[in-house]
C-alpha cells in the first residue's frame, strides 16, 4: 500500500514549494534543517512546534500564490503553472511531517492536532483552488495549450492544474463554491476520526490467556512473543493483540475454537459496538457526503468523478472488470470450500464450517497437501537478512546500493535511515525502514515521503523515503524471523519505495507515486513475484541458525501451493474492490445501516456464513481514510499489469540488465509525466490481457 500524506490529499496539487522562513526561528519545523539531506530534524520536534509552524507555513504559501495572482504580466506556463507548482514547499515539509508521524508515531495529543490541523489545510486549499483570479490565469495559459510547444511533461502537468481547478470547484457559482467549502471541510474531519477510532479500536482489546493449555497448536514462536507482549503489558502468561503479526498466526494455528471465535470477533467487531468509537455513522457520512460534492461538480456519482482521472476511466469498465474475476473465481472458492470442510470433517469436526475456522482448517489442509506450513519457512527469512536480500535484488535490477547513515534523525528508535546512491555514485534518496508494530502506529504496511523529487534553479532535489510495517517482533529466544506473506509485503512496499526514488521528473506533483491510482500497484506488486524464484532466494534466504540455503524442495512447495485456495483469496479481494464500488457508484443518500448496504453487496459473493455482529465498511481505512476510494479494485488491476510485465523477466531473465532498464526508464523514472498504458506500452509492446493472471493463479487452465 502507498500513504499520500493527508497534507496531498487536503492540500491537492497547489501546496508544493515556499523557501524556508529565516534561520534564526527558534521553531525547528520552520528553521532551515541543519541535517543531512536536509532530512526532517525530528529529535527537536516536539507538539507545540506544529500549529504555529502550520500557521506561518499556510501564510507563506498563501503570499507565495497572491504573488502569481498579482503578476501583471500575461499568463504563461512558467509564470502560472510552474510557479504553482513550485508554490508551499515549507508546507509541504510540516504537512508531510506531521501526517506521516500521526500514522507511524503518534499519541492523544498528535491526534488532536491533526484534528484541528486538518479543516485549517481544507480551507486553504479551497481558498487556492477556489479563487476565481487564479484559475483566470490557469484557464488563460490552457486556452492556448496548442501553440506552447510544450514536452510531455509540461503538457500533463498543465492538464493535471487546469482539471485540478475544475474538479475542486473553480466553475462553481460563489454559492456552490461556499457548498464545496464546507464538504470538503467535513469530510476531512471525519477522515481523520474515521482513522483515530480504528487505532483505538485494534489497541484497547487484547486476548489474555492464562492457561497454558490453550495455547495448544500454536508455534514457539508465536507463544514466546505473546509472552513477551504479556510481560510489556505487565500482566502474567500470554498476551495476544489484534495487530496481524498476532492475530494471523493465532486464527491459522489455535486449536482452541472458542478463543479463536472470540478473537475473530473482537476484530471484525472493531468499530461496530455503538460504543464512543463507532465509525457506522461516519462512514454513512462520507460517501453521502462524497455524493454531494459529485453531484455539486456535474458527475452522477464519486465513482465517476474519480474514475475520469484513471486508466480505467468509468465505473462501467471498473465493474466488468471485476465481474470477469467475479465469474473465474466464484466457481473456485465454492469448491475450495466444500475441500476446506471435508477435510476438517475427516479430522473430526462436526458442523458448518465458521469464518473462524478457515484459516485454521485450510492451513492444515494446505500443510497435508503440500507438507510444509509457514513457520517451516520463517527461520530463512530472518529480518536482518531478508534486508539484505532486498538491497540485493535492487543492486542487481538497478545498480543501487544503500549505506545505513546514523547521524539522519528519525523519529522513533526502532527506524533506521539509509543513504541510496545508483551505480554511477549519484545520491538518489534516503530510505527510512520502520518495521515493528508499536501502540502509536497504525495497522498493516505502507510506504510513504517526507519529500518528493523534482528539480529546481538547476538542483536535483532527491526524495526522502519511507516504508512502515507491522513485522513480526524479535524477542528475548529469537531474531525476527518474517512469515512468507512478511516478506513478500516488504517486497511490495520496497517497490513503491523504487518508484520514489529512482524517479527523474522536474514537478514533484507528478514524480514518483504521483501516478493514477490504478496504475501505482505495478511497481509494487511486479516485486512480488521475485519471492518465487529459487536464483535470488539463494542470494540471501539461509537459515538462522545453521546457514543452509532455502532448501529446493521447500521452494517448490511454496510455488506448488501459491494457488492453494486462489478462488477464496482472489474472491476475497474482489468483494473489497465490489463494496468500495458500491459505496461510492450510489446516485442517493444512503439511508439504510451500514451492516445491510454492506450485506447487499458481499452476500452473492459469499462462500462462507455470514456473521451477525461484524462489518468490514467501518474499518475499511483503504476507502474511508487511505485515499483508495473508488480505488480499490486497482490492487486486482495491477495484479493483471503485473504478471502480464513480469512476463518479459521471465523469458528474457528475472535479473536481465536490458529488461531491468526498460523496467526503470519506462515506468519507475516517469512518474506520472505521462499517461500510464503509454508507458506500460512503451515498456511490454502490447496492452495488457487478464490471460496472464488467470494463468498464474491456476484459474485458467
Amino acid at each position: 500500500m502507498i500513504k499520500h500524506t493527508k497534507s496531498i490529499f487536503a492540500v491537492m496539487m497547489v501546496l508544493l514549494a515556499v523557501s524556508c522562513q529565516d534561520k534564526t526561528d527558534t521553531n525547528p519545523l520552520l528553521a532551515s534543517y541543519d541535517t543531512p539531506y536536509q532530512t526532517p530534524p525530528f529529535d527537536k520536534i516536539k507538539h507545540e512546534h506544529y500549529m504555529p509552524a502550520l500557521d506561518s507555513a499556510i501564510s507563506m504559501a498563501k503570499h507565495e500564490v497572491e504573488a502569481i495572482i498579482n503578476n501583471p504580466e500575461e499568463p504563461t506556463f512558467e509564470n502560472t503553472i510552474e510557479a504553482l507548482d513550485r508554490s508551499g514547499k515549507l508546507l509541504a515539509n510540516v504537512t508531510n511531517i506531521l501526517f506521516n508521524l500521526n500514522e507511524a508515531e503518534t499519541d492523544s495529543v498528535l491526534q488532536q492536532i491533526v484534528i484541528e490541523a486538518s479543516p485549517k489545510l481544507t480551507d486553504f486549499s479551497n481558498d487556492i483552488n477556489l479563487n476565481p483570479e487564479l484559475f483566470k490565469r490557469v484557464k488563460a495559459v490552457w486556452e492556448k495549450r496548442d501553440s506552447l510547444n510544450l514536452t510531455p511533461e509540461q503538457s500533463m502537468l498543465l492538464d493535471k492544474t487546469y482539471k485540478g481547478f475544475v474538479r475542486n470547484g473553480a466553475n462553481l457559482s460563489d454559492a456552490d463554491k461556499e457548498k464545496f467549502r464546507a464538504i470538503s471541510r467535513e469530510l476531512s474531519e471525519l477522515s481523520v476520526k474515521f482513522n483515530q477510532n480504528v487505532l483505538a479500536e485494534t489497541n484497547n482489546y487484547y486476548l489474555h490467556i492464562t492457561k497454558e493449555e490453550d495455547l495448544a497448536g500454536l508455534p514457539q514462536s508465536l507463544i514466546d512473543a505473546a509472552a513477551y507482549t504479556a510481560k510489556q503489558k505487565g500482566v502474567d502468561g500470554w498476551v495476544i493483540t489484534l495487530e496481524y503479526p498476532m492475530f494471523g498466526p493465532f486464527m491459522k494455528y489455535a486449536d482452541n475454537r472458542e478463543l479463536r471465535k472470540e478473537i475473530y470477533m473482537a476484530y471484525t467487531s472493531r468499530c461496530f459496538k455503538g460504543n464512543e468509537y463507532d465509525n457506522q455513522e461516519i462512514a454513512k457520512r462520507i460517501a453521502n457526503l462524497r455524493l454531494e460534492l459529485a453531484n455539486l461538480l456535474g458527475y452522477p456519482n464519486y465513482a465517476t468523478f474519480v474514475l475520469e482521472n484513471r486508466m480505467a476511466e468509468t465505473p462501467e469498465k471498473v465493474n466488468e472488470f471485476l465481474k470477469q474475476l467475479i465469474d473465474a473465481s466464484l466457481p473456485a472458492a465454492r469448491e475450495e470450500v466444500k475441500e476446506v470442510e471435508s477435510y476438517a470433517h475427516e479430522l473430526g469436526f462436526k458442523g458448518k464450517l465458521e469464518r473462524w475456522d478457515w484459516s485454521y482448517y485450510s492451513e492444515k489442509l494446505k500443510n497435508a497437501k503440500y507438507s510444509y506450513n509457514e513457520e517451516e519457512l520463517k527461520p530463512y527469512f530472518q529480518l536482518e537478512k531478508v534486508i539484505d536480500g532486498v538491497f540485493l535484488l535492487a543492486n542487481k535490477l538497478y545498480g543501487l546500493t544503500f549505506s545505513p547513515n546514523s547521524e539522519i534523525p528519525v523519529y522513533h528508535p526502532d527506524v533506521k535511515a539509509y543513504e541510496v546512491y545508483d551505480a554511477t555514485g549519484k545520491f538518489m534518496a534516503v530510505l527510512y525502514l520502520d518495521f515493528f508494530p508499536r501502540e502509536g502506529k497504525s495497522g498493516g504496511a505502507w510506504m510513504t515521503s517526507f519529500r518528493s523529487q523534482y528539480k529546481e534553479d538547476g538542483q536535483d532535489i532527491r526524495p526522502l523515503v519511507s516504508i512502515v510495517t507491522n513485522f513480526t517482533k524479535p524477542t528475548d529466544k529469537q531474531p525476527s524471523l518474517l512469515t512468507f506473506y512478511e516478506f513478500s509485503t516488504f517486497l511490495h512496499e520496497f517497490g513503491h519505495a523504487l518508484h520514489g526514488m529512482l524517479t527523474e521528473c522536474n514537478y514533484s506533483s507528478l514524480s514518483g507515486t504521483s501516478v493514477y491510482r490504478d496504475f501505482v500497484e505495478l511497481p509494487s506488486q511486479i516485486m512480488e513475484n521475485f519471492a518465487l524464484e529459487k536464483e535470488y532466494l539463494d542470494l540471501f534466504a539461509v537459515h538462522y541458525q545453521t546457514g543452509e540455503k532455502i532448501p529446493q524442495e521447500l521452494v517448490q512447495k511454496i510455488i506448488d501451493s501459491r494457488n492453494f485456495n486462489a478462488g477464496y483469496s482472489s474472491l476475497r479481494q474482489l468483494g473489497f474492490g465490489s463494496l468500495d464500488m458500491a459505496w461510492h457508484s450510489v446516485t442517493k443518500p444512503i439511508t439504510m445501516s451500514v451492516s445491510d448496504f454492506e450485506s447487499k453487496v458481499l452476500q452473492p459473493l459469499d462462500v462462507l456464513p455470514p456473521v451477525k455482529g461484524t462489518n468490514m465498511s467501518v474499518t475499511f481505512g483503504h476507502i474511508f481514510d487511505g485515499g483508495y476510494a473508488a480505488g480499490y479494485y486497482g490492487y486486482k488491476w495491477a495484479e493483471v499489469l503485473d504478471a502480464d510485465a513480469f512476463e518479459v523477466f521471465k523469458e528474457k531473465g528475472i535479473f536481465n540488465p536490458e529488461v531491468a532498464k526498460s523496467f526503470r526508464e519506462n515506468i519507475l523514472s516517469k512518474g506520472g509525466t505521462e499517461h500510464p498504458m503509454v508507458l506500460y506500452k512503451r515498456f511490454r509492446g502490447q496492452e495488457p490481457t487478464i490471460d496472464a493472471l488467470l494463468k498464474r493463479s491456476g484459474l485458467k487452465k
